[in-house]
């Protein structure tokens, strides 16, 4: 399967990443299935200093151990909800899954767990409008030895 990571430089030897920020699913390697959503990233992070970014590509491999332990969410879900929501707000919170896979929270997605978090909305009603929105996908390779199971392809250009 090909996935797509967005940067402002060449990502050949992907690495878990330490965010100075709280991530839907924690610290690690993003990727998407979606191109368009890491084009998208890279023009996002776009500054005065950067003429051009990446999209890097990369190949995961068809089957994976056993031992890579995954978490998967196909559509939000309550306990996509409380996943997310544990790895924003608790401090130290730490999972123990190796892959995590699921819809990308994006600024949309953002806004209604804003409402969630004010309990403006409740899950039942954060669910149900997210279900509403045309959501993307992503990949969070959250240890090294899940990173073993990505190839590096190429790295296309994004004049910025």
């Amino acid at each position: 399967m090909k996935l797509y990571h967005g940067s402002l430089e060449v990502v050949s030897e992907p690495r878990i990443i330490t965010p100075n920020r709280t991530l839907d699913y924690g610290r690690g390697f993003y990727t998407t299935t979606s191109y368009e959503q890491a084009e998208q990233w890279v023009r996002r992070r776009k500054g005065a200093q950067h003429s051009v970014g990446y999209v890097n590509v990369y190949e995961l491999a068809d089957v994976l151990p056993d031992e890579i332990k995954q978490l998967r969410f196909e559509t939000p879900t309550e306990e996509w909800v409380d996943f997310v929501m544990r790895n924003r707000t608790e401090r130290g919170f730490e999972h123990s899954f190796d892959i995590v896979y699921g819809p990308v929270a994006n600024d949309r997605v953002y806004a209604a767990f804003a409402l969630y978090e004010s309990n403006l909305l409740d899950k039942e009603g954060l669910i149900r409008e997210l279900r509403t929105y045309e959501l993307v996908d992503q990949f969070l390779f959250h240890t090294e030895q899940s990173l073993q199971h990505l190839t590096f392809i190429e790295a296309k250009e994004v004049t910025l």
